[in-house]
């Protein structure tokens, strides 16, 4: 019996799946527990429908996040920290900081998008890549100044 699959079922395949099945495991299982449903042609076309609308709103997503990625590619961000001997920073600039010093620049990024390998302890220009989404990743000039 040919199926379509609503939810994750393990060991038999993701949502959206269209699979063949014994006939007992779909009547039985898949069937009742609305883990799947007939592969008739108007389940088809729907599935094909949420297909193309899930499609379309990840490509909007993935293009707004480019947008993003533009203008990031045209700000730097000036932190300004108390600093010892040797440009050694009291503390350090996390991506909290530079989260913060983005949204007095007008972007909204969230700090865990910020990739920091470890916190910023010195003075200096920093390149800090920022991931916006999965494939997108915007790289940002940090300017650690003294105070």
């Amino acid at each position: 019996m040919k199926v379509i699959l609503t939810e994750e079922v393990p060991s038999v395949g993701q949502p959206g799946d269209l699979l063949t099945v014994k006939d007992g495991y779909a009547r039985n299982y898949l069937i009742p527990n609305h883990k799947a449903v007939h592969a008739t042609t108007q389940n088809m076309k729907q599935l094909e429908h949420q297909k193309r609308l899930v499609e379309e709103k990840l490509n909007k997503i993935k293009a707004e996040a480019e947008k993003i990625a533009r203008k990031m590619a045209e700000v730097s961000c000036t932190i300004t920290k108390p600093a010892g001997e040797e440009d050694k920073l009291f503390g350090s600039v996390t991506s909290a900081d530079i989260s913060e010093s983005l949204h007095n620049e007008g972007l909204e990024i969230d700090k865990k998008k910020i990739v920091l390998d470890e916190p910023i302890k010195k003075l200096g220009i920093f390149n800090i890549p920022v991931k916006l989404h999965p494939e997108v990743t915007a790289t940002l000039k940090v300017w650690v100044v003294k105070e």
